[in-house]
């Protein structure tokens, strides 16, 4: 297991810089996605600690020893990649032993170390069998043998469940997390999707244009995003964001309707009320928060919940119903969110304000 520190750490293609001066330190052990849209530089940070792309900038150290100029195989860490990267010519044992390949271990420990890897991924019973034998989710489980037959002091995961089907993800999704508990080797995990970000990582972290926004467990990225982005990258479905302008400790809501709102730092006039649709209801109004009313037009029943998009005023809003309360299309409806659920944004800068 190892520590990887990252500091100031630059990429640029030419002249255009992609990853702009990140710091991030990983414990031992921890599990840490790095979350992000298309372009963001997640990938290119992931293939610089492998040592796959070189470093423009700064510095990135394993186990406290500095690997910029080190090759990938002597960094003593193990990738497993969206493609699977495993060889068709070749058995599911003789796939996993590739991992050791350079190794000087005798063939009987290779051998042992295969059957172990196996067994735990259940890989037992398929180790005659080629790839194309093979379902989608039993090739990533080889493409991760091979990577955990080296017994690496990192794993590190570039999108590997990309490739696979809705049910196969979220199996695979299951086994990557249990199996990392098992081995508590320390493992950085690249992904667009955030729903794989919250269930599987110890501590996320969010990037968009080669920048790191914010670093946090699920829960803190969840509860207390920094900006707009966050906010609506982190839930599903994105949080409702509705326009408001502040006068005299009220918002004028620009779906029509006012919120009374608390004190906030720094004081601007234009700012932004966000409202997750799990915290947006057909309750009652109460004392406080904030009400809209509209028209359903979109239905989308989901079994436990139900989600009710609104059209109020010039904007749609998402909502949450029981599961077993459809509301029909064209009906009018009105939805509450309590104060305590409610966030507050600068819309100029779309930084979170903070509460007094």
């Amino acid at each position: 297991m190892a520590t990887i520190e990252i500091d100031r750490l630059v990429k640029r293609y030419g002249q255009t810089a992609v990853v702009h001066g990140i710091d991030l330190a990983i414990q031992d052990g921890e599990f840490v996605v790095l979350v992000g849209p298309s372009g963001c530089g997640k990938s290119t940070t992931l293939r610089m600690i492998a040592g796959l792309e070189e470093i423009s900038d700064g510095q990135i150290k394993i186990d406290g020893r500095v690997v910029n100029d080190l090759q990938p195989k002597d960094r003593n860490i193990a990738m497993v990649f969206q493609n699977y990267a495993i060889y068709p010519h070749m058995t599911v044992a003789d796939n996993i032993a590739f991992g050791l390949y350079r190794s000087k271990l005798a063939k009987s420990e290779k051998r042992a170390r295969v059957e172990q890897v196996a067994q735990t991924l259940g890989l037992s019973h398929l180790l005659e069998r080629r790839p194309s034998a093979l379902s989608g989710g039993q090739r990533q489980r080889v493409a991760i043998g091979r990577a955990m037959v080296r017994d690496p002091a990192a794993f590190l995961f570039d999108e590997p469940l990309s490739n696979l089907d809705a049910q196969l993800r979220t199996q695979m999704r299951i086994e990557i997390k249990r199996l990392h508990h098992r081995l508590g080797t320390t493992s950085v995990f690249v992904t667009h999707d955030q729903v794989e970000a919250m269930t599987m990582a110890d501590r996320i972290v969010v990037m968009r244009d080669g920048r790191i926004l914010q670093v946090g467990s699920p829960l803190e990225l969840y509860e207390k995003p920094v900006d707009v982005f966050t906010a609506r990258f982190i839930g599903s479905p994105t949080m409702n964001l509705i326009p408001a302008s502040l006068k005299e400790g009220r918002a004028d809501l620009s779906i029509g309707g006012s919120v009374k709102v608390p004190s906030l730092s720094p004081s601007t006039p234009d700012i932004l009320v966000g409202i997750r649709p799990q915290d947006f209801t057909p309750a009652e109004a109460g004392s406080s928060g904030m009400s809209a009313s509209g028209t359903v037009v979109v239905v989308e029943t989901l079994g436990s919940e139900t989600l009710v998009h609104i059209e109020s005023g010039d904007q749609t809003i998402v909502g949450s119903a029981p599961g077993r309360e459809v509301p029909k299309i064209g009906e009018q409806l009105t939805l509450h969110a309590p104060a305590e659920r409610l966030y507050y944004f600068d819309r100029t800068t779309e930084r979170t304000l903070a509460v007094q």
